[in-house]
């Protein structure tokens, strides 16, 4: 993986080499390679993983045909009265 440094903007370069490796999910690889994973425990969570993304997916999917509401937006920084 390459990031290119401009101006000697290191910082800059750093900022770019963290969001490349947040994009490949090499920080979640690596925290899960932190330690051994037992397979009976890897095939638990990437099921755990999968029926959490199938209910999203369906969520999402009937919040679009209408027949669940939309989740309402929380402004940031804006006083509730």
């Amino acid at each position: 993986m390459q990031v290119l440094v401009r101006d000697n903007n290191v910082d800059q370069a750093l900022k770019a080499l963290k969001k490349k490796m947040q994009r490949e999910g090499i920080f979640r690889e690596m925290k899960l390679r932190g330690h051994y994973e037992k397979p009976s425990e890897k095939k638990a969570r990437e099921k755990a993983e999968a029926v959490r993304r199938a209910r999203k997916l369906a969520r999402k999917k009937m919040q679009r045909e209408g027949l669940l509401p939309m989740k309402p937006k929380v402004m940031m920084g804006g006083s509730a009265r």
